[in-house]
């Protein structure tokens, strides 16, 4: 575990890729052959500050060309350019967009002509699709057999929403998956020993989720507080959605417990930058 990080279990979820820009990627989804992938930490880039160093945020106040520079550090370590990108523009909904080959660039190159999308899928290789994050949950998808990606940003609303179950969705009305063939990470983000909710969250919660799940998701504490796990939210919407439970691979890296590596809003509010998810098919797959 060369980059420092601390692991709530020892299952080898992660690969830690030691590059100048240093990465972590899933052996799930690499092992397919057909995707670049990774998740950034805050390791390798120009950033300066409560930035330092790979910010990848153009609207937290960091100096434009720093997290340009930070980008094609990144683009280059996963093997991407950073003008084949396309970014999400989140607001915590539950929105999907299909990405085409026109959408090339939005984001980093040029004006998102959207808004309000957390996920993004596409069947377009060397489309490199980009999130966003600093304690919320990335969630991967892949369908190696219809060769079509989704990355989707999870946050308690996305969760109770279930933005993961959308874009399965979506994958299968416009590309014809099956979810028993897709593959699917939650990825590093806060966990439920750093995770404190009001009680209100927890009312949607109990709306959205099976009484008998309610024990693995929350539970209170003495202080009228609850202590929430989106880990296992979004593994149980992923099996909601037909995902065989073989096929998901489930994050054990809280980015609270790791904020010296990874941005954790909960630890430094918004003095700080962001991670962020990055999924492309292959050009040769």
């Amino acid at each position: 575990m060369s980059l420092g990080l601390h692991y709530k279990n020892q299952e080898q979820i992660f690969r830690e890729i030691e590059t100048d820009t240093p990465y972590l990627e899933y052996p799930l989804f690499q092992n397919t052959g057909i995707v670049r992938h990774g998740f950034s930490t805050r390791l390798g880039g120009v950033s300066e500050g409560c930035y330092s160093s790979l910010n990848l945020s153009f609207t937290r106040g960091d100096r434009e060309e720093a997290v340009r520079e930070n980008f094609r550090r990144m683009g280059n370590a996963l093997g991407v350019r950073c003008e084949d990108m396309v970014f999400t523009q989140q607001t915590h909904t539950t929105n999907v967009r299909v990405v085409t080959d026109q959408d090339r660039g939005m984001g980093i190159v040029r004006p998102r002509s959207y808004a309000d999308v957390d996920g993004l899928v596409t069947n377009v290789p060397g489309i490199c699709l980009v999130t966003f994050f600093a304690d919320c949950v990335p969630l991967y998808f892949l369908d190696p057999v219809k060769k079509v990606i989704g990355l989707s940003h999870s946050g308690w609303r996305g969760t109770v929403g279930k933005i993961g179950r959308r874009t399965v969705e979506l994958m299968q009305e416009q590309y014809g998956c099956s979810p028993a063939d897709i593959l699917a990470a939650v990825g590093p983000s806060i966990c439920q020993d750093c995770y404190e909710v009001s009680e209100d969250v927890i009312v949607q919660f109990r709306e959205h989720f099976a009484e008998k799940d309610w024990p693995e998701l929350f539970y209170k504490k003495e202080n009228g507080k609850y202590q929430l796990d989106l880990w296992k939210a979004n593994e149980l919407v992923f099996l909601e959605a037909g995902i065989h439970k073989e096929h998901i691979a489930v994050t054990n890296l809280c980015t609270h417990c790791n904020s010296d590596i990874l941005y954790s809003h909960r630890t430094t509010g918004d003095k700080r930058g962001n991670l962020c998810a990055f999924l492309a098919l292959k050009e040769e797959a």
